[in-house]
């Protein structure tokens, strides 16, 4: 038996629009969520066009022009975007009958590159019992005909199964929404051994042992500490026949292990460091759950997610940012500082789910209504956009930032030499939800993202 699809209404209306403006052909994501029983369909985005093909009006007219890598990469964009409990769960393809003939092939290999982009980004490994199945839809722009099959992700051999494809009406009005606020402090020392020291490699190391702390953790719902194979409702009033958007919020305690436990052996390293990297603050996080019976263990394995993300993807964020503005060479000893982003929502109409993005303190709301709309093909009001971390004020720190000085108390020959040896700092700090960030290095090229040591 195959897996079933229940699809938010408005998506058949959106498809049904991009198959009479866009021809031959159009490829896209759709983003939901996955369940033991069934899986849930939210959105669906178009992939957004090349700048080529704004500009010349061009659309391809054969499948074999289908750009991977371009897919790959706007759905990794996506999914930074995405809260705790939404993921990229398939690959949709709208096409003229001419190439309905090719569709799947190419529906196929769009799937499994997209399953290897998203994985190369996570760092956190899917749970054995997990549903690694994702959608494969197929509609015809003429006829309009729907063929929805799934491919196990985990199986390169994979062969395509049949899925029911169902449209339902206010899907997501009404899901539970679990709220949380971690406080992060990693530290992360750069071995003097080591001939590189790349600044972002060192830090997804850091990272990758912190969400093992999290997978770890304890969380608290509502003050309770709850059975995994419990209903998250148990014991609460859930809201019945409300087609209004309205989300059952509840607040989490995240509660992290100090230490080992004593059947564990511990063991001390001295190890000489000429550096490190230091991650504290406290990040706002968000997941969603479907409203149909969800176990404490899906909520709770979902808001883990979105804590892992979001510092992750904050850094990632961060490196990109440097490196477009800086460039790989730049030879500058000043002292300087560099922003790290906020967290920000924005609703959906007619679901009580909210998207999620990062930005910059001098990013303006125009910025952030552009990107929603390349990248989800949805336009947001300035007034709808909700910062989830308000900057600092008053005796706390004023702003996000990254601060990166040089050694300045050696002046003599050997000044270029120390230059090269020195201690990265790179901070996440909140105050009031605000995630800061500094960082203080000394590099023969500064912020190259490589640090290179003698």
């Amino acid at each position: 038996m195959g897996r079933t699809y229940f699809v938010e209404e408005a998506i058949g209306q959106y498809l049904s629009d991009l198959s009479i403006k866009l021809k031959p052909y159009v490829t896209g994501l759709l983003i939901g969520q996955c369940s033991p029983q069934r899986d849930y369909v939210i959105r669906a985005v178009r992939t957004p066009p090349k700048e080529e093909q704004k500009e010349d009006n061009i659309c391809p007219s054969k499948l074999a022009s289908i750009d991977d890598e371009w897919i790959t990469t706007h759905a990794s964009q996506v999914s930074r975007m995405l809260p705790g409990g939404l993921l990229v769960l398939g690959v949709f393809i709208i096409t003229t009958p001419e190439l309905s003939k090719d569709s799947q092939n190419a529906l196929r290999k769009l799937i499994f590159s997209v399953e290897k982009s998203l994985t190369k980004r996570r760092l956190w490994k899917p749970a054995e019992e997990e549903v690694s199945d994702r959608a494969a839809l197929q509609i015809c722009s003429a006829t309009k005909k729907v063929v929805c099959r799934t491919y196990d992700v985990q199986d390169p051999k994979s062969s395509a199964k049949p899925a029911d494809w169902k449209y339902q009406s206010a899907l997501s009005a009404s899901w539970l929404a679990l709220d949380c606020t971690v406080n992060v402090n990693i530290h992360i020392p750069l071995l003097a051994t080591s001939p590189n020291h790349d600044l972002e490699k060192n830090t997804k190391n850091g990272l990758n042992r912190w969400s093992k702390q999290i997978e770890d953790s304890v969380f608290l719902i509502n003050g309770q500490v709850k059975d995994d194979d419990t209903e998250l409702l148990e014991g609460q009033k859930k809201l019945r026949g409300n087609t209004q958007s309205s989300a059952q919020f509840s607040d989490v305690k995240v509660l992290t292990q100090l230490s080992q436990g004593s059947s564990h052996r511990s063991t001390a390293t001295v190890q000489v460091c000429s550096g490190s990297i230091n991650l504290k603050g406290a990040v706002k996080c968000r997941a969603y759950i479907h409203n149909n019976k969800p176990k404490v263990k899906e909520a709770v394995q979902a808001l883990k997610r979105d804590i892992i993300n979001t510092l992750s993807d904050r850094c990632e964020i961060l490196f990109e940012d440097l490196i477009i503005n800086e460039g790989p060479h730049k030879k500058n000893f000043e002292r300087e500082y560099h922003v790290l982003p906020q967290r920000l929502f924005v609703p959906v109409a007619g679901s009580s789910v909210m998207l999620s993005d990062y930005k910059f303190g001098d990013e303006a709301a125009g910025e952030i209504q552009e990107r929603f709309v390349e990248m989800l093909d949805q336009s947001v009001r300035a007034e709808d956009i909700q910062i989830a971390e308000e900057m600092s004020t008053g005796n706390a720190v004023p702003e996000n930032q990254v601060d990166v000085c040089p050694i300045t108390d050696n002046t003599d020959g050997t000044q270029q030499k120390q230059l090269t040896k020195a201690t990265l700092l790179l901070k996440l700090q909140q105050n009031m939800g605000v995630v800061i960030a500094a960082a203080v290095a000394v590099l023969a090229s500064i912020f190259s993202f490589n640090y290179f040591s003698d």
